[in-house]
Order: structure tokens, then sequence, then C-alpha cells
């Protein structure tokens, strides 16, 4: 039986770029800096994992 979750290559990677570009937006939140730097980071850190996952550069 197919895993219906489970993830291609291809999806890992544009979800890892969708991470990189939602922890850009949080810098540009209007938020104070440490939320802000919170959200990134966590962001970039779930992108870093889907990287090793994925094998994308």
């Amino acid at each position: 039986m197919k895993q219906p979750h489970a993830l291609n290559p291809s999806a890992i990677q544009q979800h890892a770029a969708s991470l990189k570009a939602r922890a850009i937006a949080a810098l540009h939140a209007d938020s104070s800096l440490s939320v802000r730097l919170a959200r990134y980071n966590a962001a970039m850190a779930k992108a870093r994992a889907l990287e090793v996952v994925g094998g994308a550069q």
C-alpha cells in the first residue's frame, strides 16, 4: 500500500525552498527582533533537516 504522505525528492526540495522563503519573510515581519529571529531559526532548521533527508543542494 502506498503511503499518501510520502514525499518524492522534488517535493522535499520544493518544501525546503518554501521554508527558506518563510524564514526570509519572518525577518521582515512586523514583530520584535527576538520573535523574528526565533521564527527564522525555526524555519531554517526545518529546511536544513529536509535538505539532509532529500539530498538538496
